[in-house]
């Protein structure tokens, strides 16, 4: 029998704790025997004294434990069970297409994704903006649409990983989200929990990305392959540029119209295909499914082209209940704003550097994402053809087209627009789309 405070204490003390100490809390935290006042202690003295691994996968598993554990064996899958998670940024529609154009090459993609946080956009926020799609199915669709289709997106139920959502809550309140084993165990407690074979992280570097600085992306990326693979995962990380907006487009419904152009082949932003492939490849190979990325990349295009990728993502769309011509009339389903039109640059020069935050928070200002969590989501707004760095604008010449509800809506987003895009007379120099691969070292 173990007493939580004596397990703070230990922490506190600088001691590494055992696995049945780190289960016994945790478990605490799951059944509401542990107080919020020791959830924030325990928090804090993780936060202060880190953690070695065996206490991160002890965390992680611990929390992984604390619901229901996705087992497949019994759906008799042709394929390994897999999955990609981002740290999150602006415009990263990745997952979108990434589900289906990994079940279209034989894999299985059980995506539990997440809503927006801050100035990041979230997965789930953007499928509702698709009519009538249900992102909570009931257990039996949810493995029979695995099966049948390949791939399915959905959002965290509460048998998932319920302790760390009780976790993640105290830690949002008492400044200790920011601690390197903390997040990786509530990243990895609700993926581990799909029951995977085979996970990517990417993990963003740049104004964007979670993590200030390129040093603790690289940590993060770290800790977190390291903790998936000492849990039994395979995984592997890509460190992605956040610089700039990934895709041409922020925002919900604004994304998703990006995401079918991108599948049916109307039109790719070059960075978004060069992530996504990345990605897509990576998986592949770390399942098995080919045996180099070029071999990999060669079969993702295939399905791309064969129209594979895109009829995935029209199936998934109807499995969840949502349209089943939507591929086809995606246009016609998904919200418009009620004013379009573009922001001008202030001179002329090169487009030198982005505060991606602030433009993903002027998209949460326009209505597209939430300050508190209760707020309602206006799937409309959001910004479009986007100017990249590097590009060289006339004065005058667009920078964005803001989609917004009011004029005073446009207004407010223009002027943090044209604050977040910096213009120079001299090019940026190139920043790279992936920046490295991180593999276990152990």
């Amino acid at each position: 029998m173990y007493l939580a405070q004596e397990i703070i204490r230990k922490k506190r003390d600088g001691e590494s704790l055992n696995e049945e100490e780190i289960r016994f809390f945790i478990n605490g935290v799951r059944d509401n025997s542990v107080s919020e006042g020791q959830i924030a202690a325990l928090a804090m003295t993780i936060f202060f004294h880190d953690m070695d691994l065996p206490e991160r996968v002890a965390l992680t598993l611990a929390m992984r434990d604390s619901g229901h554990v996705l087992d497949w064996k019994n759906c008799s899958l042709d394929g390994p069970v897999m999955d990609k998670h981002s740290t999150g940024g602006v415009g990263d529609v990745t997952s979108l297409m990434l589900g289906p154009m990994i079940a279209a090459c034989g894999g299985y993609v059980p995506m539990v994704s997440g809503r927006g946080l801050g100035h990041t956009g979230g997965t789930l926020d953007k499928l509702e903006a698709v009519p009538g799609l249900n992102i909570f199915p009931d257990d039996d669709k949810f493995r029979a649409q695995i099966k049948t289709v390949g791939v399915a997106i959905i959002g965290q139920t509460n048998s998932l990983a319920p302790a760390d959502k009780r976790f993640y809550a105290t830690r949002d309140i008492t400044a200790t989200v920011d601690s390197i084993p903390l997040i990786t165990a509530s990243i990895l407690a609700k993926k581990l929990a799909e029951g995977l074979d085979v996970l990517v992280m990417d993990v963003k570097v740049g104004s964007g990305a979670l993590m200030p600085d390129y040093a603790r992306s690289v940590a993060l990326a770290e800790a977190i392959v390291g903790v998936a693979n000492g849990a039994g995962c395979r995984t592997t990380a890509l460190l992605t540029d956040m610089n700039q907006v990934l895709a041409s487009s922020a925002g919900n419904a604004l994304e998703v119209r990006e995401a079918v152009r991108f599948l049916t082949g109307d039109g790719r932003n070059p960075r978004l295909y060069e992530v996504t492939m990345a990605l897509c490849s990576e998986m592949l190979v770390s399942a098995g499914l080919a045996v180099s990325d070029e071999v990999a990349r060669a079969r993702l295009q295939r399905v791309l082209d064969n129209g594979e990728a895109a009829e995935r993502f029209g199936r998934m769309v109807a499995a969840q209940g949502g349209p089943a011509d939507f591929i086809s009339r995606y246009d016609s389903y998904l919200p418009a704003a009620t004013l379009s039109k573009p922001v001008p640059a202030p001179r002329g020069g090169y487009i030198c550097a982005m505060d991606t935050r602030q433009l993903g928070m002027a998209v949460v200002a326009l209505g597209g994402g939430r300050r508190r969590a209760g707020d309602t989501i206006d799937y409309s707004v959001g910004l479009t053809d986007m100017v990249r760095l590097g590009d060289v604008v006339e004065a005058g010449q667009p920078l964005a087209v803001i989609h917004a509800a009011s004029e005073a809506g446009w207004i407010q987003a223009a002027q943090a627009v044209q604050a977040a895009i910096a213009i120079a007379p001299e090019p940026p120099a190139a920043l790279p789309v992936v920046y490295r691969r991180i593999v276990n070292q152990e």
